[in-house]
């Protein structure tokens, strides 16, 4: 080869310095933006080392992966949560993403747990609301340690409606609170009149339509009504309202035979028509079901939550159970409304990320460039976004499939090593919260999982691997 004489392209891995040279001396040059794996940690990388292709992990991500796919959620009905979660006590209240003791709990949190306090009748006001918290005669769990998943704050007190998520695969059962809508809610920390109002409503008036509704239309298969969605341009996170019209098409004809007043029929069908976002619990809960039914499958790496408090970012994979990896959870960039700024927002928050851990949301990003306007970025981010999970996933979902991408299913099944070894962090489509209780939401955009819970994870299974 005569190089002096050639055409030469240069691809430059890691210091940008060398390609400046070549482009100052008019060579042609693409910079790759690289790392070693593990942040170049050389016992992590070890620790990475031993679990890639090691033939127990990658047959126990086959089991997860399958199990994953297998599963088929449907929405069986609405009941109240102390009678239909497992384990939820009489003074208990559920609460999104990883543990977290009271006095450690951001603003939005705060006032979401104060709000649910006063709607059980537990306190006369905030100040005794808080006082009870204080002294830990108002137990929290997380909501993932219960089978539930909670947009935001989370929050699921024992008289709350819920929706009942099974998966005929496993038997499983999943649970979510019902969607309030947008302004002055509860998963944004407000507790007001108008608040606990609607929340008595939702409790008394539509619990019952719904469970009339139910009586008369049967559980209602969810994967084909989002791989629906999806081709009509939601990704069921942030975007959710081909997905709520699809959920009330199957509704009304039974809210409208069921034996409830023409007013109470009414007023169900005009908030649930009202609020785009209304099925985004439900997508919550299906997507809960299906990634519950990969736990627990000894040494595989597939990431089965995803979920933010407020304070901490955390994950769970498979083959360590219910063990929580956590690091601080960033605040979003994204698109604020006007009058607000990162300045104003509560680190991310809420179980939402679980449309992310099963493969929608963010990850699903190409069936939904109209979610740009509303989180940021352009069509071409989203596309890229999609192809860009596909790095750090076990496979893609055949039932869920992206129009944009010929049809090609949705990257699934998060691999706790890809993410450490590639460094792609997972993406995720949010809401942002103002961190003061009670304001509310104050903008969306988009984020990531910090990388050190993945880290954190990869250490945990290695060390769990014969020597």
């Amino acid at each position: 080869m005569r190089l002096p004489g050639s055409d030469l392209r240069v691809l430059n891995l890691g210091i940008a310095g060398f390609a400046d040279a070549i482009a100052s001396s008019g060579g042609r040059v693409t910079q790759v933006d690289w790392q070693p794996p593990a942040r170049g940690d050389a016992k992590l990388g070890r620790a990475l080392a031993r679990l890639v292709n090691h033939p127990e992990v990658e047959e126990a991500n086959r089991r997860a992966f399958a199990a994953y796919l297998a599963a088929s959620p449907v929405l069986e009905g609405i009941g109240t949560a102390r009678r239909e979660i497992p384990g939820m006590g009489r003074r208990t209240i559920l609460h999104a993403g990883p543990p977290i003791e009271w006095s450690r709990m951001c603003g939005p949190m705060r006032g979401a747990l104060v709000g649910a306090i006063l709607h059980e009748g537990w306190a006369g006001d905030a100040a005794e609301a808080e006082a009870l918290a204080a002294r830990g005669k108002v137990r929290f769990e997380p909501c993932h340690a219960r089978g539930a998943v909670g947009p935001m704050a989370g929050a699921i007190s024992p008289s709350m409606p819920v929706w009942i998520v099974r998966d005929p695969a496993t038997g499983r059962r999943s649970f979510s609170n019902l969607n309030e809508g947008l302004g002055k809610v509860l998963r944004f920390g407000a507790n007001g009149p108008e608040v606990l109002e609607r929340l008595a409503w939702m409790r008394e008036g539509l619990r019952r339509v719904l469970a009339k509704a139910f009586e008369s239309s049967g559980p209602i298969e969810l994967k084909p009504l989002m791989a629906q969605a999806l081709h009509m341009g939601d990704e069921v996170h942030n975007r959710n309202a081909a997905a709520t019209s699809l959920l009330l098409r199957r509704l009304t004809p039974a809210i409208l035979a069921a034996k409830v007043s023409r007013a109470e029929a009414a007023r169900a069908l005009a908030f649930i028509g009202g609020n785009d976002h209304f099925f985004l619990n439900v997508s919550m809960a299906a997507c809960k079901s299906m990634l519950d039914a990969a736990r627990g499958v000894p040494m595989s790496s597939l990431v089965t939550a995803m979920a933010r408090n407020g304070v901490e970012f955390g994950i769970q994979v498979s083959g360590c159970g219910e063990l929580w990896f956590t690091a601080p959870s960033p605040v979003v960039d994204g698109l604020f409304f006007p009058g607000y700024s990162a300045a104003d927002a509560a680190p991310d928050l809420g179980d939402s990320a679980i449309t992310e851990s099963a493969g929608l949301g963010g990850f699903a990003m190409a069936a939904a460039p109209a979610i740009v306007s509303f989180v940021g970025g352009s069509a071409a981010d989203a596309l890229a976004n999609t192809r860009r999970m596909g790095h750090i996933a076990q496979g893609r979902n055949p039932a869920l499939t992206l129009p944009a991408l010929d049809f090609a299913g949705t990257p699934a099944g998060i691999d706790a090593r890809k993410v450490v070894d590639t460094g792609i962090l997972p993406i995720v489509n949010t809401g942002i919260a103002h961190r003061a209780a009670g304001i509310g939401q104050i903008g969306a955009g988009i984020t990531a999982a910090p990388l050190d819970c993945f880290i954190q994870a990869v250490a945990a299974l290695a060390e769990a691997l014969p020597a």
